[in-house]
C-alpha cells in the first residue's frame, strides 16, 4: 500500500533523517573540572566516538555506519513492532574498537520449538520474578529463509553475569504493564489501509476499462469490414477478444451492443479517500496534512499541523535515544575508557562519576521552516527576552551545533579581516527595524548640533 509505505518512511525520515549525532555533555561539577578542561574532555569523547560511529566497522555485517543502524533499527521496530540489537565484541582488521552492533528482526525471537508460554516466559523473552528480562531465545535463522537449516534456538543473556553489561537491546514501545513484545505501528489501521488499497485498484481498473471502449460497426446489408478485407466472417467470441484500446469491431446483421457507462473517473473518489485517511492519521498520531504531505490551508493551520507532528516525532526521537543510541554509546564508552583512548579518572570506580561522563545530547535534523523569515525573527525575540539560548535556537532551526558554528564564524571573520575584506559580518538589525545603510560619512555629533548639525 503506497499510503502505508509513505507513512512508515515519513516517520523514519522525520525522526532519524540523516542520523542522530552524539554531543558530549558531561557534568563538570561532579567531575570537578574547569570549563576549559570539560570542553577539552568533551571534544576528546566526540572525536573518539566519531572514529567508531562514522565507520561501517561498527556494524557486525560491515555495511552500515551507526547512523544507518539507527534508521534500520527504528524502521524494523515500526514495521514489526520490535527488533533486537546484540552488542558483541569482535576484533576486525583495521578497527580500533571491538564493539559491534547486530540488528535482528523480531521474528527471530520466539518460543523454542513451540514451547508453551507462561507468565515469566512469553514471546521468546524469559523474565525474572520482578518482570525484568533474563535472556532472549533467538533462532539461528529467520523463519522465512529459503533452505534454512534445522530449526534451532540459542539463548542470550540480557545482562552480563559478572559485569552487568547489556548484551541485548530490545527496542519496542511498552504500552501495557507486563508487556513483553511490541505492537507494529500500522496495526490499528492495517485493515483500513488494505481495504483502501483494494478500492483504489478497483477504481484504477474501472478507469482503464472506461478508456478502452472500442468502435463497433453494424452493417444492414450483411457485409462487414472484415468481409471486405479478408472475405472471412467474424468468428464467435470475437467481441471479447478484440476489446482493446482503439479497436474497430464488426457486428453481424441484426446484432447490436449496449454500452454501460462506468462513470469514471469517479468524482467522489478523492473526498471518500480523504475522509478515511483522516481517521488513519488520528490512529497514527500524525496530522492529516503531514500524512498526505498536502499543505493547502493558511500559514497558521499549516504551522499548527507542523507543530503537532513534531511533538510526535520528537517523542519518538527521545524514545530511540533512550532505547538504542544511549545504551550503545555507553557500551562504546566502557571500551574506550578501558583501552585508554578516553581519559576518565574514576570511571569504573564510582557509578556517579561514570554517569557524569556519560552525559550526552543527541542532535538530529531540524524540522525546517514554513516561513524562514518569521521563524528567524521569532528566534531572535526569544533570545532577546531570555526565553531561549543560541544553542537551542540553532538546534531547532538548522539541527546544528551552535558552538562549532560560533568558532567557525569567528575564524572566518578573522580571516576576512586579515585578507583586507573588512568586517565579514555586519551586526543584524533588531527585529522589526530596517537595516542601516553602510556609509563612509561620520556620525553626527550630538554635542555639536545633534542631528541638525551639517555633515560632510
Amino acid at each position: 500500500s503506497p499510503i502505508a509505505a509513505g507513512a512508515v518512511s515519513g516517520v523514519v525520515n522525520s525522526v532519524v533523517g540523516t542520523g542522530l549525532a552524539m554531543q558530549s555533555n558531561l557534568d563538570r561539577e561532579v567531575l570537578g573540572l574547569s570549563e576549559d578542561q570539560a570542553a577539552e574532555t568533551q571534544k576528546q569523547i566526540e572525536r573518539e566516538f566519531r572514529l567508531w560511529a562514522d565507520s561501517a566497522d561498527c556494524d557486525v555485517s560491515r555495511t552500515l555506519d551507526f547512523y544507518g543502524l539507527q534508521e534500520l533499527a527504528f524502521r524494523s521496530t515500526l514495521e514489526s513492532g520490535d527488533c533486537f540489537a546484540l552488542l558483541p565484541m569482535i576484533q576486525t582488521m583495521g578497527s580500533i574498537y571491538t564493539l559491534k552492533v547486530q540488528i535482528l528482526e523480531g521474528d527471530r525471537v520466539s518460543q523454542p520449538k513451540g514451547q508453551k508460554e507462561t507468565n515469566t516466559f512469553a514471546g521468546g523473552v524469559e523474565l525474572d520474578a520482578t518482570g525484568a528480562p533474563l535472556r532472549y531465545h533467538i533462532r539461528t535463522s529467520h523463519p522465512g529463509d529459503l533452505g534454512s537449516p534445522k530449526e534451532d534456538w540459542k539463548p542470550y543473556d540480557a545482562f552480563g553475569k559478572k559485569t552487568g553489561r547489556r548484551n541485548v537491546l530490545h527496542l519496542y514501545r511498552k504500552l501495557r504493564p507486563g508487556q513483553t513484545r511490541g505492537v507494529p505501528y500500522l496495526a490499528p489501521v492495517v485493515e483500513a489501509l488494505k481495504q483502501l488499497d483494494r478500492y483504489t485498484e478497483a477504481e484504477i481498473m474501472a478507469a482503464v476499462v472506461s478508456g478502452m471502449f472500442s468502435v463497433f460497426v453494424k452493417s444492414e446489408g450483411g457485409m462487414t469490414l472484415q468481409d471486405m478485407t479478408t472475405g472471412a466472417p467474424p468468428a464467435a467470441g470475437q467481441l471479447e477478444q478484440n476489446l482493446k484500446s482503439g479497436a474497430i469491431i464488426d457486428l453481424a446483421p441484426g446484432e447490436s451492443i449496449e454500452v454501460a457507462n462506468p462513470g469514471r473517473p469517479n468524482a467522489n473518489f478523492d473526498p471518500f479517500i480523504q475522509a478515511i485517511l483522516v481517521q488513519v492519521a488520528m490512529a497514527l498520531e500524525i496530522p492529516f496534512e503531514v500524512l498526505l504531505k498536502r499543505f493547502n490551508s493558511s500559514f497558521s493551520a499549516s504551522k499548527a499541523a507542523f507543530l503537532e507532528a513534531w511533538r510526535f516525532f520528537n517523542g519518538r526521537r527521545a524514545w530511540l535515544v533512550t532505547s538504542f543510541c544511549q545504551p550503545v554509546f555507553e557500551a562504546w564508552m566502557d571500551e574506550a575508557v578501558a583501552r585508554g583512548r578516553v581519559v576518565a579518572p574514576g570511571y569504573f570506580q564510582d557509578p556517579a562519576i561514570r554517569r557524569a561522563y556519560l552525559g550526552t545530547k543527541w542532535i538530529g535534523d531540524s524540522a525546517g521552516q514554513i516561513d524562514p523569515v518569521k521563524e528567524v525573527e521569532a528566534a531572535g525575540k526569544r533570545i532577546a527576552l531570555g526565553l531561549s539560548t543560541h544553542a537551542e535556537e540553532c538546534a531547532a532551526l538548522t539541527g546544528g551545533d551552535w558552538e562549532s558554528k560560533h568558532y567557525q564564524l569567528v575564524r572566518e571573520t578573522r580571516m576576512m579581516k586579515e585578507g583586507g575584506l573588512g568586517q565579514a559580518l555586519a551586526p543584524a538589525p533588531a527585529p522589526g527595524q530596517p537595516a542601516k545603510p553602510e556609509t563612509d560619512e561620520p556620525e553626527p555629533d550630538e554635542t555639536q548640533g545633534g542631528t541638525d548639525a551639517p555633515t560632510r
